[in-house]
C-alpha cells in the first residue's frame, strides 16, 4: 500500500487510508510485526510504531452472520497473534484461544458425502438424516479432537457454541429439541470430550496426568478433588515436554539459565531458554504448586517485565502489554466521561489527576491518570494501591515498601503528574518480589530499552 503523504500521524488516519486504498469494508484493528518479539503479530497503538514497507495486518471486528467465512479468516479474526515459542516446542502446544466462531473440521470422506447428499435433502423436504453408529462416531471423534486444540476442559457455552455451528453447517443433522435442534449432539460431545481425555491421559497428556489419582497428593486422592483445570484465558496450562527433551536435560537448561542470567545485555539467551524450559515451569507452578519464594530463587529470569510478558503470551497465546493498552485506549473516553460526571468525593479525589490528564499531550501520561482515576471511580483508595516517591526519598521507599503486600511503585524527580515516571516497579509480600519495569518500555512499549 503506497501512502503519498506518509505514515499518517494517527492510527484512526491510518484505518482510514487502508479502508479506502484497500477496499475494506467494517470494523477492524490493525496489528504490527514487533522486532522485539521476533517480529510476533502485535495490535497497532501507535503509528510511531512503523517504518517504511512495515507489514501490517487487518483484523476484522465484527463477521457478519449471513457469509460463508473459510477457516483461515476465522482464525484471522479471533486469533491476536500466535505464541511465541521455540522451535522444539511440542505439537501439542496450542497457539490460539477459543474462536469466536468455531469452525467445524472435516470429517472423513464417506461421513462428508452422507452429509453433502443429506443436507440437499433436507433443504428440498426438511426430511433429517439419520446417522449410523459409524457415522455418528466419525463426527464425534473429530470434534473432539478439534476440541481439544483449544481446551481440554470445555465449559457448557463452549459445547452449545460447537453444537449450533454443527447444525448451521450440517442442518441435516438437526434433532427435535432445543438449542435449534443441536442439543442431542451438544450432550454426545460431552461424553465423547470425557472418554477423549481419558484416552489421552492414558497414553501420556501432561495436561491431563495432573490430574490422575497417581499424581495427587494422598490426602487429596479423590477424583472430584483438587482438579487441575486451566483458569479464564490460560491455552496452555501444562503443556508436554518438548519433542527429544527430557525432564533432566530441561533441569539442565534451567541451571545453564541461572547463569545467562547474571550477565548483561544477554535477553536474547534468556528469552531462548525460558521458551524452551516453559514445560518444567509450567509443572513447578501448577502440579507442584511451589512456593512464590522458591519460584523466585529458581526462575529470577521469570520477574522481569520481558520475561512477565513473554510468560503470559506463551501461558494465553496472547500478548500482555499491548493487548491491555489498546483495550485501555479504546475505552478512555468513556471512562473519562464517566469520572467527570460523577460528583462528591470521586470528583474531589480525582480532579487533580484530570487536571493532569487534559494539560498533558502525551498518550502515556494519560493513561496513566486514567488508570489512577478508575481506581477512584470503583470505590478503592489509590494511594493504598500505587505509592509515588521522589527519587531522593529512596531510603524511606524501602522501609515502606517492605511493609506492603502488594504495591505498585513509581519515582519521579518531581511531585505530581507533571511527568513519565523515572522508574516503575511491582512490590508482592513485601521484599519478597520487587519487580523494577524500565520506565521507556512501560511507556514505549515498543523501546529496546
Amino acid at each position: 500500500m503506497f501512502l503519498p503523504t506518509g505514515i499518517p500521524e494517527t492510527v484512526e488516519e491510518l484505518i482510514d487510508h487502508v479502508r479506502m486504498l484497500c477496499s475494506v469494508e467494517g470494523n477492524f484493528r490493525l496489528q504490527y510485526q514487533d522486532r522485539d518479539f521476533d517480529n510476533a503479530l502485535v495490535n497497532l497503538t501507535s503509528t510511531s510504531e512503523l517504518n517504511d514497507c512495515s507489514t501490517i495486518k487487518v483484523i476484522p471486528l465484527d463477521i457478519p452472520q449471513d457469509s460463508e467465512i473459510t477457516s483461515d479468516e476465522i482464525s484471522l479474526a479471533s486469533s491476536d497473534t500466535e505464541m511465541l515459542s521455540s522451535p522444539s516446542s511440542s505439537v501439542a502446544g496450542r497457539t490460539k484461544m477459543w474462536p469466536r466462531v468455531f469452525v467445524i473440521p472435516t470429517f472423513s470422506y464417506d461421513t462428508e458425502l452422507q452429509l453433502e447428499k443429506a443436507n440437499e435433502v433436507y433443504k428440498s423436504n426438511m426430511m433429517a438424516f439419520n446417522p449410523s453408529s459409524k457415522t455418528k462416531s466419525d463426527i464425534l471423534d473429530r470434534l473432539a479432537e478439534e476440541i481439544f486444540q483449544y481446551k481440554a476442559y470445555p465449559d457448557d457455552f463452549d459445547f452449545s457454541d460447537v453444537a449450533e455451528a454443527l447444525i448451521k453447517k450440517h442442518p441435516c443433522l438437526t434433532e427435535p429439541g432445543p438449542y435449534n435442534g443441536a442439543y442431542g449432539w451438544k450432550q454426545r460431545m460431552k461424553t465423547k470430550m470425557g472418554n477423549y481425555r481419558t484416552h489421552l491421559k492414558g497414553i501420556g497428556c501432561s495436561e491431563l496426568l495432573a490430574n490422575s489419582l497417581k499424581s495427587k497428593r494422598p490426602d487429596d486422592a479423590l477424583p472430584a478433588k483438587k482438579v487441575k483445570r486451566p483458569r479464564r484465558g490460560e491455552a496452555n496450562h501444562i503443556p508436554d515436554i518438548p519433542n527429544g527433551e527430557t525432564a533432566e536435560k530441561l533441569e539442565n537448561e534451567r541451571l545453564a539459565l541461572l547463569t545467562e542470567f547474571k550477565k548483561v545485555n544477554n535477553r536474547a539467551v534468556i528469552k531462548e531458554k525460558m521458551a524452551k524450559t516453559f514445560y518444567l515451569r509450567r509443572q513447578e507452578v501448577v502440579e507442584k504448586e511451589m512456593a512464590l519464594e522458591e519460584l523466585l530463587r529458581r526462575w529470577p529470569a521469570l520477574f522481569t517485565s520481558e520475561e512477565i510478558n513473554l510468560e503470559f503470551q506463551r501461558v494465553t497465546t496472547v500478548p500482555l502489554q499491548s493487548r491491555f493498552l489498546a483495550a485501555l485506549d479504546n475505552i478512555s473516553p468513556k471512562v473519562v466521561t464517566a469520572i467527570e460526571n460523577r460528583g462528591g468525593v470521586v470528583r474531589e479525589k480525582t480532579r487533580n489527576i484530570m487536571a493532569a490528564f487534559h494539560s498533558t499531550q502525551d498518550v502515556d501520561m494519560k493513561r496513566e491518570c486514567v488508570l489512577r482515576a478508575l481506581i477512584w471511580y470503583l470505590g478503592e483508595d489509590e494511594p493504598t494501591l500505587i505509592k509515588d516517591y521522589l527519587i531522593s526519598q529512596h531510603e524511606e521507599a524501602e522501609r515502606e515498601l517492605e511493609l506492603c503486600t502488594i504495591a505498585i511503585y513509581t519515582t519521579r524527580s518531581t511531585a505530581g503528574l507533571l511527568e513519565p515516571p523515572h522508574d516503575i516497579g511491582v512490590i508482592i509480600e513485601g521484599p519478597l518480589v520487587g519487580v523494577a519495569f524500565d520506565a521507556d518500555c512501560i511507556y514505549n512499549p515498543n523501546s529496546t530499552g
